[in-house]
């Protein structure tokens, strides 16, 4: 039985909260955080009861036509709900994050209110079940975020801003030119269409190529593969709560899922590797590896390591999809999931030490464990999953990818991500030593703990919280890494689907 409304209400949850946030005047902050949080947890709810209905076999959809030939879909498949299970769950976290987050900071309603038409654009990103619509949505976070990324208004943020726009909106072009080009060979094609592309393979196989190099083009701009990864740097002026956002829940991911559904929706896996695209995509996906871990080494800043990190660690996904085996797919879904839960952490501990601490550079982190103990605790945890030490679930990612290039004979992505591995371990395991083993000044309220600061947390609940339930979410996506319904065993049904339909 089709169930159209529940795609179609978990993507109007949040464009009906957009709405209704910028309604509400500026004072109406109590009112505001109420919507908010009814909005996410209804938003969860919804997306919970998709993914029941996906495992128990039922694939919902919502469609209408736009114009002759092209329709607007909505489905939930497993690779769908996935995403908007990610999405869903850290918008609930990133949600309270930010109403501590941003308290006292002006144009509230302008930050949530685009917040949510951004959640809202990431989940129709998840549910669309064509180019023309994943093409729709993916616009739309492009213009949802760029009021996040220039929040603060400052000289710096507007430049960001800028930088942010020309890189994504120049691949949103290149990504409509591969669409039309498609449209225009096969006409209407959906993702969940069962024939593929492998029938124009003898007379197109050139346009094929061109098409899937503008696609994925397109798309690697918001997934921050090099050279396409200069705007997230920059994009590090942001507030924490939007760091995170851009990082874990929404851009870089939006890229990522995004190159996942033309490999393995549009063209599947067989033709691409026919087409010899996933070898080159392969080695691109390593360079950015490595590449990213490189200049996270030389950072001297929290948050820009943590965004260089972010370039490495989602080509995870890409390489894993390139590896052509059940083991390699697993590996690039479970990361998608996996770096999100753990990059989110690592974005609220910036967060937590630049409010609390005043802290932004790393030489300023030593001894910042006595003072904030949770918190350092937290970015303890993220870090070991991010170097892929067990049992965090950062573990799982790599085990799974070294498995599957082994099985693919592909010896040199072993040596990938043994070196990617290495550098991860340089520029985390010196934060971590800063936190717990190096005396300190008497950070921000002082030392840690003392009369002062009894019967009060380290910092405000509302950035507590959120931050630790992501770390222990990280800790038991690797330690139950085998329980139904883990990213792991989603990630399996997802591969299972692919290579055994």
């Amino acid at each position: 039985m089709n169930a159209a409304w529940l795609p179609l209400s978990t993507l109007a949850t949040s464009l009906f909260v957009t709405v209704v946030i910028l309604a509400l005047p500026e004072e109406a902050r109590k009112l505001r955080t109420y919507i908010n949080l009814l909005a996410a947890v209804i938003k969860l709810v919804l997306v919970i009861l998709m993914i029941r209905r996906v495992a128990a076999g039922h694939e919902d959809v919502f469609s209408f036509q736009v114009v002759g030939g092209v329709d607007f879909v909505l489905r939930a498949d497993a690779l769908g709900v996935m995403f908007a299970g990610l999405s869903s769950l850290l918008w609930l976290c990133t949600t309270i994050y930010a109403i501590g987050y941003l308290e006292d900071s002006v144009n509230r309603k302008r930050f949530f209110g685009f917040f949510s038409l951004c959640v809202a654009s990431t989940l129709g990103i998840a549910l669309a079940d064509n180019l023309f619509t994943f093409l729709i949505f993916y616009e739309m976070l492009t213009l949802s975020t760029y009021p996040l990324v220039v929040h603060s208004g400052t000289a710096k943020a507007l430049n960001a801003g800028k930088i942010y726009l020309r890189y994504t909106l120049t691949g949103g072009v290149v990504l409509l030119l591969g669409t039309v080009l498609l449209y225009s060979l096969t006409g209407e094609h959906s993702f969940s269409s069962e024939e593929g592309l492998g029938n124009y393979l003898n007379d197109h196989r050139g346009l094929l190529i061109l098409i899937f190099a503008l696609l994925v083009g397109g798309l690697a701009v918001k997934a921050a593969m090099v050279p396409l990864h200069g705007w997230l740097p920059r994009a590090m002026v942001a507030p924490a709560p939007v760091s995170a956002l851009l990082h874990a829940v929404a851009v870089v991911k939006a890229g990522a899922f995004g190159i996942l559904r033309v490999i393995y929706d549009l063209y599947g896996i067989e033709l691409s590797v026919e087409l010899g695209v996933t070898t080159v995509l392969a080695v691109a996906a390593s360079i950015t590896i490595i590449y990213g871990s490189l200049r996270a080494l030389a950072q001297v800043e929290l948050k820009p390591r943590l965004a260089f990190s972010t370039v490495s660690q989602v080509s995870y996904v890409i390489l894993g999809v390139c590896l052509f085996g059940p083991f390699g797919t697993i590996g690039a879904l479970a990361h998608l999931l996996h770096q999100g839960l753990m990059k989110v952490t690592l974005f609220f501990c910036a967060g937590n030490y630049a409010e609390e601490l005043g802290i932004h550079r790393i030489d300023e982190m030593d001894g910042a464990g006595q003072r904030m103990p949770l918190t350092s605790l937290a970015f303890t945890i993220g870090a070991m999953g991010m170097i892929g030490l067990p049992p965090v679930a950062g573990f799982i990612t790599k085990w799974y990818l070294g498995i599957g290039a082994i099985q693919a004979d592909m010896y040199w992505v072993v040596a990938v991500l043994v070196a990617s591995s290495t550098l991860n371990a340089m520029y985390f395991l010196p934060i971590v030593h800063r936190l717990w083993f190096r005396p300190g000044p008497s950070h921000g309220k002082g030392s840690w703990p003392s009369e002062q600061h009894l019967g009060r947390l380290e910092t405000h609940g509302w950035l507590l919280w959120p931050m630790v339930f992501t770390a222990m979410a990280s800790l038991g996506a690797g330690l139950l890494a085998g329980l139904p319904f883990s990213p792991l065993d989603w990630a399996t049904r997802v591969a299972i689907g692919e290579y055994l339909p």
